[in-house]
């Protein structure tokens, strides 16, 4: 059994792990939204960034599954939009990523309904 150290740490593992997959293939305007401290929050954070082309949605989405799964061994518990290249979603329990074209991030606003969540920007 994990104590709660560990599972911080992994969790922790995980995060780096996604935004350094994000960074290698150019996935723009990267944020992380820390939901810890919000009661009733779905999961501890969510990875959020954009993308001009569905392609190169795809292409980040690609890259974080795989990454992921090479580096830490973990795959999503749960994956969607792959179909439309929209919004894609990777749900790895504690880590939900969303890649969003910029069009699609701009018209939903995310990060305005999580705003009372700790922010933090990546380049």
């Amino acid at each position: 059994m994990k104590t709660k150290v560990a599972e911080l740490q992994e969790t922790e593992i995980l995060k780096d792990c996604i935004i350094d997959s994000i960074q290698d293939k150019k996935g723009e305007n990267i944020v992380s939204l820390d939901l810890r401290k919000i009661n009733d929050a779905v999961t501890q954070y969510f990875i959020i960034c954009d993308a001009s082309t569905n392609v190169q949605v795809k292409a980040i989405a690609d890259h974080v599954f795989q990454n992921v799964k090479d580096k830490t061994g973990q795959r999503p518990w749960h994956k969607e939009g792959f179909e439309n290249l929209e919004w894609v979603l990777l749900d790895y329990v504690d880590v939900v990523v969303h890649v969003f074209r910029t069009s699609t991030r701009e018209f939903y606003e995310l990060e305005e309904l999580w705003d009372d969540a700790e922010k933090e920007e990546f380049k």
